[in-house]
């Protein structure tokens, strides 16, 4: 991924400059900013993804993505607290905010972890119980 981002060129050039401004216009202003303006939004919360995956030797890893994508492409604001355990493994719940909203973000995630208390020590189990 590295060799094809450096085979692109400079970040000056007018097809970066162009390609930069259009993600910028669709995931902004014509993305989350009207979003959150037509619904009157203080910000999104959802699941971070799916459970933590056991390590699978055979067949790597299970990413299966997540919601904080949209906030990472536009440069807006997403903080992860912990919402829970599945078989032992964490589960994150996000909070995506518009630009210069980490203040608000902050409180929000806050008073979910005050009213949740779902934060704990990580636990390095060498397995989990799965359901038969």
């Amino acid at each position: 991924i590295f060799h094809k981002a450096q085979e692109k060129g400079p970040l000056t050039t007018p097809e970066y400059r162009e390609a930069l401004e259009t993600w910028r216009r669709m995931t902004r202003k014509d993305g989350l900013d009207a979003v959150f303006a037509e619904h009157r939004l203080d910000a999104l919360v959802a699941p971070t993804g799916a459970p933590a995956w056991m390590t699978d030797l055979v067949n790597g890893d299970h990413y299966i993505g997540g919601s904080s994508t949209p906030a990472a492409v536009s440069g807006y604001p997403n903080i992860t607290v912990p919402m829970g355990f599945v078989f032992g493994l964490p589960v994150g719940l996000s909070f995506m905010g518009l630009a210069w909203t980490e203040p608000r973000l902050i409180g929000l995630t806050y008073a979910f972890e005050q009213a949740t208390r779902h934060r704990k020590p990580p636990g390095f189990l060498p397995t989990v119980e799965l359901p038969a």
